[in-house]
């Protein structure tokens, strides 16, 4: 999931209005949230026995709503309510053990602490390393197209990469990766990517808070935790230690092999920078248990009167991370009320409206995801293996933490993206006598951070909703505010919890508005494309055939 921070400049609008739309009932909003969210749901962690509590909570809803089981069908032909996703499950057992040795000295680094490794998704059981060699290789990018290669033919296999967060243009705001606008290449799952094609023994990112738009304590909970992967044919797709460390265990390795960090950081940022031996080495001992499980996407559909073989998809996941190490509170249970309850508590109550409406021309598909959180893996599952084909996907409009902190004057979308599906949203909104704000902290890379992600990269156009930060109450610097606290204090924690302080009045207004794109879609012969200058566009116009 994204963080919330996306704010724009406040603006004086007229009264807000309404969209036509059914009446939505935000008690059962509420409802839902508070249901999925409560300790007995434990975090929602998939492959736990939460998961079962948790699809089956779905399910009970998308019956009661009047939909039809909209999975995968079995040996007669017969739809169920959901999709297996098979996935590689790794954790590290027992007590793992890292060092670092340089300048002559060893020392131990403390999981969760001065670093955070990951459980090997490689499928070993046990992954040794022994004082293997530490190499800074800037960004870890290599990009042909935009003429940027830090690694400059060195020969990585075996050594330990140590990698900054986001993009070479962050510092600076201007440059070869689209200035503050995060590129795929800043995200770490890149890195970790990338470091496996060259056959690097590892990965150690360098965890700024600024640049990865997170602190350390979402690091610590999302990286020491069950490990998850779609199941894949290559295990060479991960290196066998992927990690963080903190900035100041950094700066020390830089110190003892004679170089200062942010020079080596401002070194970076240039296209002639090249890769820089460390004079320190990486050991590594640590047991993992992998294992393939199943967990579930759960589907429910409205088949369409007209055009039931197109689609019109509304997705929120259902997953969060599950129990972690305690909190200062002792709190172990990660309840993710915001994160994502409330979407998929969002996503039912809409699923209530069409039901209970008239039957839309194209069928609406309703869909909870699972392992999110892991990697945006239940919707790379769907979009490898779709149910319904994704040529024939009108739009997807996912819904990743999409309440506000009270009515808005605006609403906005994860990340920059161009396409059609945007200016209908923006036409609806403006409806409202609400507008659409661009996300102001593109460097974050909220695109690649939510399940409309998969669907995008495959050509099918999908944006994820979330309400603005402009509140009618208060205004941007409120929004802001309550945003940046989320982030710091709950997003990721035990902390992010419901409580009767959460103001829901912007509820039925953001209901009204993903309620209204989705039903001009599911009602029209429309079929919306990205922008002519999209990296999605290409995708989408090899299948225009197939739309005829």
């Amino acid at each position: 999931m994204k963080s919330l921070l996306l704010a724009g400049a406040a603006l004086l609008l007229p009264a807000l209005g309404h969209a036509q739309a059914p009446a939505f009932d935000t008690g059962r909003v509420i409802r839902d949230i508070k249901t999925l969210s409560s300790d007995a749901f434990e975090g929602r962690g998939p492959a736990t026995p939460a998961e079962a509590r948790t699809v089956d909570y779905i399910i009970r809803q998308m019956q009661g709503a009047g939909l039809q089981p909209g999975g995968s069908p079995d040996a007669r032909g017969v739809r169920g309510w959901t999709q297996d996703v098979p996935l590689l499950k790794a954790e590290i057992t027992g007590t793992p053990r890292f060092t670092l040795a340089h300048a002559g000295t060893a020392g131990t680094l403390r999981q969760g602490e001065e670093i955070a490794v990951r459980a090997a998704l490689t499928g070993q059981s046990q992954v040794t390393l022994k004082d293997a060699p530490l190499i800074f290789v800037g960004y870890g990018v290599r990009a042909p197209e935009r003429k940027w290669d830090d690694f400059k033919g060195v020969d990585v296999r075996g050594k330990i990469l140590v990698v900054l967060v986001n993009d070479p243009d962050f510092e600076g705001g201007e440059g070869d990766f689209g200035g503050k606008l995060m590129t795929y290449y800043g995200r770490w799952t890149y890195k970790y990517e990338e470091a496996a094609r060259l056959g690097a023994a590892g990965v150690m990112i360098v965890h700024e808070t600024a640049p990865a738009s997170y602190g350390w304590a979402i690091i610590r909970n999302s990286n020491t935790i069950a490990q998850f992967d779609i199941v894949r044919k290559d295990a060479a797709a991960h290196t066998p230690v992927e990690a963080w460390i903190q900035r100041d265990v950094a700066q020390q390795i830089f110190a003892a092999s004679g170089l200062d960090f942010e020079a080596a950081r401002k070194a970076a940022q240039k296209a002639d920078f090249r890769p820089m031996p460390l004079k320190a080495t990486f050991s590594a001992d640590f047991r993992v248990k992998p294992e393939v499980i199943t967990s579930k996407n759960v589907a429910g559909i409205l088949p369409g009167q007209g055009h039931p073989d197109e689609t019109v998809i509304y997705s929120a996941h259902w997953d969060h991370i599950g129990i972690s190490a305690p909190d200062a509170k002792g709190d172990r249970i990660n309840n993710g009320a915001m994160d994502n309850a409330s979407g998929v508590a969002m996503m039912l109550e809409a699923a209530r409206a069409f039901a209970a409406g008239p039957r839309p021309d194209r069928s609406v598909l309703f869909l909870a995801v699972t392992a999110e959180e892991k990697g945006l893996l239940g919707s790379e599952y769907y979009s490898d293996n779709p149910l319904y084909p994704l040529a024939k996907t009108v739009g997807v409009i996912n819904m990743d933490s999409p309440i506000g902190h009270g009515r808005t004057r605006d609403f906005t979308i994860s990340g920059v993206a161009r396409l059609d599906l945007l200016d209908m949203l923006s036409a609806e909104g403006a409806k409202q006598g609400r507008r659409f704000t661009p996300d102001a902290a593109p460097e974050a890379g909220h695109f690649y951070r939510s399940d409309h992600f998969p669907f995008a990269k495959r050509g099918v156009p999908a944006l994820s909703y979330s309400a603005g930060l402009d509140l009618v109450e208060g205004g941007t610097a409120r929004g802001t505010e309550l945003a940046e606290a989320y982030t710091r204090d709950r997003y990721h924690q035990p902390a992010d919890q419901y409580d009767d302080s959460w103001d829901m009045a912007g509820v039925p207004e953001d209901l009204a508005l993903v309620y209204n794109l989705g039903r001009d879609l599911a009602g029209s012969r429309v079929w919306p494309n990205w922008g002519a200058d999209s990296e999605f566009r290409a995708a989408r116009d090899k299948t225009a055939a197939e739309r005829k």
